[in-house]
């Protein structure tokens, strides 16, 4: 029973072609070294990426406060309407109705805002720590005359694992 390489998933086929490609070359050259930097971490411990969530929440956090101030004022507003409403005239219900969906309408347009704005922000942080990164992942990698480093993979063994390193750089 023969299968195709279009019946394997994509991911297989590319990692069967890489692991080729790469015995292909340890044999042409000796023996490729290979190093894994788990980034994801990198923008989650080091100390960078803790000082942007500390000066995001600082920077953030007012604009945080009205929004949560204007979410439970609407709250209230609305409970204060369902509770009137039975009594009100069909005009002033009409009235504050309108009120109501347009105040919603503000809270909702407040918090596409902030979390765009918000969203932005942690974006440009995160790139401003991978590009130190990245760097210091080059400097790693010719001093240890890697031929490749790699950022995602489904396994790796320790032995190749460079993050704890990259991460002491990036926190000096």
């Amino acid at each position: 029973m023969k299968k195709s390489l279009a019946a394997l998933p994509r991911s297989l086929v590319l990692a069967l072609l890489c692991a080729g490609a790469m015995a292909q070359a340890s044999a042409q050259s000796g023996m490729s070294r290979i190093g894994f930097v788990y980034t994801e971490r990198l923008m989650t411990e080091s100390k960078l990426a803790k000082e942007a969530d500390a000066k995001l929440q600082s920077e953030f956090s007012k604009r945080q406060k009205q929004l949560d101030d204007a979410v439970q004022k609407y709250k209230v507003s609305r409970e204060k309407f369902d509770d009137e409403a039975p009594k009100l005239s069909d005009v002033d219900r009409t009235k504050r109705t309108r009120e109501l969906l347009d105040m919603e309408k503000d809270v909702q347009r407040m918090q596409r805002e902030y979390n765009e704005d918000l969203f932005q922000r942690k974006n440009e942080e995160r790139a401003a720590i991978a590009q130190k990164a990245y760097k210091l992942i080059e400097q790693v990698a010719e001093q240890e005359h890697l031929d490749v480093v790699l950022q995602e993979a489904i396994w790796t063994s320790p032995r190749i694992d460079i993050t704890d390193r990259i991460l002491k750089l990036l926190d000096k």
